[in-house]
């Protein structure tokens, strides 16, 4: 039974990576049929986020009242209505509408996963969760460029993949029994957001949060542009190394899940920083052969897979079972923030400064390692003090 419950979560990740790359490869065809300028997606992006910001902090309340399993399977139901809706999109402004609930189901799963598995399951688990995740990511724009080939189109690249978040759906709730409540789950549905929020080692760990996010889609979406306009590297290889950027992400989270359990979060988050720290160098080093930064874009990637999974595994045990699903659900919000708002930041910088990448990429590297030593601390400190207390016991 737990085999069949992982594997469904597994199914539902990769139905959460689905629809996120589907936009971006379908763009430059939709805009024009559309009528509508390149710069738009930009606005579609933003509504989607809004609304997995807000069901990202509204998790704890959903999870609370209905449990992780209906939360997911609801979710994923709205994700495939709002990819049927973008399917039959004549307007710019229907992708508006249909953005919204587009969010708001996404949001819901990756808040009410995540804790799920950082609660009930080991920390190899959660990685390969996030390998999955990328699994579907990768899979869409294939799809999506096999329908632009023909009559189908961009609409029937979305319909295509509706249908298969419809059938994800009906095999999520056919396996609701599958999601017992246990204790921890109980325990944890007393706590407000509020209340976990007032928690100490919340900030820091919240900021260390949205700086990984920020660099990992910064990274992920200007690395092409970066090559052709500052290493005067030829488009067609360009995109090829700005992809395995991605694919050391996806390759690196399968790898790390058969090491991660003997390692632990910690060790994990800090080989994952000291290898971005190591791939950024290789893209700052000024050699004329650009195959040291196609290097460094790749241990990029590799550097940034366990950081995201090594961190919310990690919560439960740092804040507490009964804490968790609010405290992830914000660090979701936060992760949303640091994605949809630091890219484009870069991308306004960009037009003068495209240089300045790597170093975009390090100060955010330092921040979330500065927060990470922080956190440590805190963490310390609060052990000790739960020790004397103790002791006076």
């Amino acid at each position: 039974m737990i085999t069949l419950l992982i594997a469904l979560i597994y199914l539902a990740f990769i139905s959460l990576g689905l629809p996120d790359s589907l936009l971006g490869s379908a763009w430059p065809t939709m805009h024009a049929q559309l009528g509508v300028p390149v710069s738009y997606a930009g606005i579609v992006t933003i509504t989607i986020t809004c609304g997995t910001i807000v069901s990202s902090v509204m998790s704890n309340f959903l999870t609370k009242k209905l449990g992780a399993g209906w939360v997911t399977a609801i979710s994923v139901v709205m994700t495939a209505v709002a990819l049927l809706g973008f399917s039959f999109a004549t307007k710019f402004w229907h992708l508006i509408v249909w953005a919204v609930p587009f969010g708001l189901g996404a949001g819901g799963v990756d808040a009410a996963l995540n804790n799920y598995v950082a609660l009930h399951f080991s920390s190899k688990h959660m990685n390969w969760l996030h390998a999955f995740w990328g699994v579907g990511a990768l899979i869409s724009p294939f799809v999506m460029g096999e329908c632009l080939k023909t009559s189908y189109g961009w609409s029937g690249g979305y319909r295509v993949i509706s249908i298969v978040q419809m059938v994800i759906s009906v095999l999520l709730f056919v396996s609701l029994p599958l999601w017992k409540k246990t204790t921890s789950e109980q325990k944890r549905s007393d706590v407000k957001t509020i209340d976990a929020l007032k928690v100490k080692g919340i900030l820091p760990l919240l900021v260390m949060f949205l700086c990984y996010c920020a660099l990992e889609q910064t990274a992920m979406l200007w690395a092409s542009s970066y090559l052709v306009e500052v290493r005067h590297v030829d488009k067609t290889t360009a995109a090829t190394f700005g992809s395995l950027f991605f694919i050391g992400i996806t390759a690196g989270r399968f790898a790390c899940g058969f090491v991660s359990n003997k390692l632990g979060d910690n060790k994990l988050i800090v080989i994952g920083a000291s290898v971005i720290a190591v791939g950024i160098a290789c893209i700052i080093l000024p050699i004329a052969n650009p195959v040291l930064c196609y290097v460094g874009l790749v241990l990029t990637g590799v550097g940034c897979a366990p950081v995201y999974p090594a961190i919310i595994h990690s919560t439960p045990s740092n804040f507490g079972e009964q804490n968790s699903q609010a405290i992830i659900g914000v660090q979701m919000a936060f992760a949303y923030a640091g994605s949809a708002l630091m890219p484009p930041l870069f991308g306004a910088l960009s037009t003068k400064y495209m240089a300045f990448y790597p170093y975009f990429l390090t100060i955010f590297l330092v921040l979330m390692i500065t927060m990470f030593v922080i956190l440590q601390k805190i963490l310390k400190n609060k052990e000790k003090n739960n020790g004397k207390v103790s002791q006076s016991i």
